[in-house]
């Protein structure tokens, strides 16, 4: 039953130091996709510029310090794609890759949180990625999307819905633009594993005791097209190692 994690690390640097080897040695993923990896292979520790027992391909942004993704895997993997169809990827947000079968698409979508402008380069990223992520949706082969999107997609995935309307990433039309993704035809797994419930949150600001008082965000998805969500077993949400390693929990999907 292959585990698929998908976590952003926020610094895959200071993750490292943080604990991230002892949780993959405990809890042995076979592919981990990680986002904000904020680092190139050559500022890594040695050990992980090409970590033993993983296969692994790299995509950071061209700008030092800053986003960028990176899928590992137990099996070879086939690099498949980055980036948006026809599209550079100077931020490093896009990385497809096959293993064991199945299509891999790692992502991680610009925040707007800064401002007026990076909501603006948010909004025409996501008008971009709606048609590109419904062309994997109809594929036959067995397709994950995984990441931070940067959207918590309703009131079960905030904590506090009504002091965030205004606010980049639970905007209205944002959560209709989540809606309008799904409807091209991914499960949102994490829900439907879960249910009508509030959270489970991955995603915790520093501010206010959030993490203590678990007051979060569930921003980090893992979506299935139908040939991989009638696959999928059970998902899980690490919160402690959201605490410790990361401000992100890392989210596993097992699946046949």
């Amino acid at each position: 039953m292959p585990a698929i994690t998908t976590w952003n690390v926020n610094g895959l640097r200071a993750a490292l130091r943080k604990g991230l080897p002892d949780w993959l040695e405990e809890n042995a993923p076979d592919v981990l996709m990680l986002q904000e990896i904020r680092s190139l292979p050559e500022q890594l520790p040695a050990e992980w510029r090409e970590p033993a027992g993983w296969h692994v391909t790299w995509h950071p942004a061209e700008k030092k310090g800053y986003s960028g993704v990176a899928t590992l895997t137990r099996e070879p993997q086939e690099v498949l794609a980055t980036g948006l169809p026809g599209e550079d990827d100077p931020e490093g947000r896009v990385l497809q890759v096959r293993s064991r079968g199945i299509r891999l698409v790692n992502v991680y979508l610009p925040s707007g949180s800064s401002g007026d402008e990076r909501q603006a380069v948010k909004e025409a990223w996501m008008e971009r990625f709606l048609p590109f992520a419904a062309e994997l949706a109809a594929l036959d082969e067995p397709v994950i999307l995984v990441g931070d999107l940067n959207i918590a997609h309703t009131e079960n995935d905030i904590w506090n819905p009504t002091g965030n309307k205004k606010n980049s990433g639970f905007l209205p039309h944002e959560r209709e633009w989540f809606t309008s993704l799904l409807q091209t035809g991914w499960s949102d797994v994490y829900r439907d594993h879960f249910g009508d419930v509030k959270g489970p949150y991955s995603w915790w600001s520093n501010r206010g005791q959030a993490r203590a008082k678990d007051r979060g965000w569930r921003i980090d998805y893992a979506l299935c097209n139908a040939a991989m969500a009638a696959r999928v077993q059970e998902v899980a949400v690490d919160r402690q190692a959201g605490i410790t390693v990361s401000d992100h929990a890392p989210v596993t999907v097992r699946a046949t």
